[in-house]
C-alpha cells in the first residue's frame, strides 16, 4: 500500500481508538465492548492489507469499508442510533454491502451459476446474517434482563427490526445490480478457500439463528406459563 492509504486506514483505526476512550470514559460497556471488536474486525483487515497471498494482495478497499463500517457502528453505539434517525439505516446498508460483495465476489469465483443465481444467493447470505444479528439482539436483550447488566446489542422493537432487515437487503440490492466485483481478484487467489469460507458460515450463521430461534421461543413459553 502506498503512504496515503496507509495514512488514511491509520487514522480511521486512532478514530475507532478515540470512540472507545470516549466509551471507557462514559463507562458505556456496550459501546466499549462493540468498539473493540470493531476495532479488532477492522485492525485485522488493514493488518492483512499488508501482506502478500499467492499471487495478489488482500485488496485495501476491504480494509477501508471494514474499518469505515465499524467507526460508523462504533459513534453509532455512543448515541447515533437513538438520536439521528437515519445512522441506523446507513450502518446497516454499508455493513449489509460489503457482506455481500464479499460473498458476491466469492460465490462468482467459486461456483459455475449464472450470475442472476449468483446475485440471489449473495442476497440471500446476507438477509440470513441480518437475521442472525437481530436475533443476537433479541438474545443480548434477555441475557441483560436476567442477569440484570448493559445488553451488549440494543434492540429498539420490531419496526426497527423490520427497517434493520429492509436496509439490509437496500445494501445487498446496491452491490448486485450495480454488479460491484471490487474482491473477486481477492477471492480468486484461493477459489478453494472462499468456497470453504462460504459454505461453513453460511452454516454457522444459519445454527446460530435456529439456536437463538429455539431459545426465545421457549424463554416466551416459560414466561406465558
Amino acid at each position: 500500500m502506498n503512504a496515503p492509504a496507509i495514512a488514511s486506514l491509520s487514522a480511521l483505526l486512532v478514530a475507532i481508538a478515540v470512540v472507545l476512550a470516549l466509551a471507557v470514559r462514559r463507562g458505556n460497556v456496550a459501546a466499549m465492548v462493540n468498539a473493540v471488536v470493531s476495532l479488532a474486525v477492522a485492525g485485522v483487515a488493514v493488518a492483512a492489507a499488508g501482506f502478500q497471498f499467492g499471487t495478489g494482495f488482500v485488496a485495501p478497499e476491504l480494509a477501508f469499508w471494514t474499518a469505515v463500517a465499524g467507526l460508523l457502528h462504533s459513534i453509532g453505539m455512543l448515541g447515533p442510533y437513538e438520536s439521528v434517525w437515519w445512522w441506523d439505516h446507513l450502518t446497516h446498508a454499508l455493513s449489509a454491502a460489503l457482506l455481500t460483495a464479499l460473498a458476491y465476489a466469492g460465490l462468482l469465483v467459486a461456483t459455475d451459476a449464472a450470475v442472476p443465481v449468483v446475485a440471489a444467493g449473495a442476497v440471500a447470505y446476507t438477509v440470513l446474517a441480518g437475521v442472525c444479528w437481530e436475533l443476537g439482539e433479541l438474545v443480548a436483550r434477555a441475557v441483560g434482563e436476567r442477569y440484570d447488566v448493559e445488553p451488549v446489542l440494543v434492540y429498539y422493537g420490531w419496526k426497527d427490526t423490520a427497517y434493520d432487515l429492509v436496509f439490509d437487503v437496500v445494501g445487498a440490492l446496491f452491490v448486485v445490480v450495480l454488479d460491484v466485483r471490487m474482491f473477486v481478484d481477492l477471492a480468486a487467489t484461493a477459489p478453494a478457500t472462499a468456497r470453504q469460507l462460504l459454505v461453513w458460515s453460511t452454516v454457522a450463521v444459519a445454527a446460530a439463528a435456529a439456536v437463538m430461534a429455539v431459545a426465545l421461543l421457549a424463554r416466551r413459553g416459560r414466561q406465558s406459563a
